[in-house]
């Protein structure tokens, strides 16, 4: 037997996936729990810390994402009917987003650096307690978005090069599913970052 011939456990391989897409939300839930719980002791804290971002920038990024989940979506549906040009065509468009968000959020940090807000900062060491926490949970949570924002858009270029050279078509798509299903976990993490961080009241 050789290996085109080797049958392939999709069943498995999306149950592992959903797997591992739980463990990534039990990550970023006790990220959130943590959030919860140090809002709730310094509200009014980190809500003029909050003050501070960009919401313009957050709000563009939230739709960047969203429209790369959509494209995500229609290249998965083009290759479960076999048209690879709407596939790469969609597939390619969802990784220019997934840069174009990492920029923005290059460009918004890069911004708050220069005027010293960062973690160990001495801007930072004058202010109250509840900011110095929030600007520490702003950076480690959107920071561990990026990189799986980042891990993404390799995992969606290696998806790319399997399409083009037809590993993946009609009849094996499992992994490319499974790699749509990691980028909207991606996508659907930022719907609960950006209200939390950017939209305090």
């Amino acid at each position: 037997m050789n290996m085109t011939d080797t049958p392939k456990d999709n069943t498995g391989a999306k149950l592992g996936m959903w797997l591992f897409l739980f463990t990534e939300l039990l990550l970023f839930g006790g990220l959130f729990l943590l959030y919860a719980v140090y809002r709730s002791e310094y509200s009014e804290d980190f809500h003029f810390a909050a003050g501070g971002l960009d919401i313009a920038l957050g709000t563009l990024n939230t739709v960047i994402l969203l429209t790369s989940s959509l494209f995500m979506a229609v290249s998965v549906a083009g290759v479960q009917k076999g048209d690879r040009k709407i596939a790469l065509m969609s597939l390619s468009l969802t990784i220019a987003l997934g840069i174009f968000f990492i920029a923005n959020k290059y460009f918004e940090w890069s911004a708050k650096i220069r005027h010293g807000i960062y973690p160990g900062s001495e801007h930072l060491s004058g202010l109250p307690a509840g900011e110095n926490i929030f600007y520490g949970l702003y950076y480690v949570m959107t920071g561990l978005h990026v990189f799986h924002v980042f891990a993404g858009v390799i995992l969606l270029v290696v998806m790319m090069i399997m399409l083009k050279k037809n590993v993946i078509h009609a009849g094996d798509s499992a992994r490319f599913e499974n790699a749509g299903l990691y980028w909207h976990l991606v996508d659907i993490i930022w719907l609960f970052l950006f209200p939390l961080l950017y939209l305090i009241t």
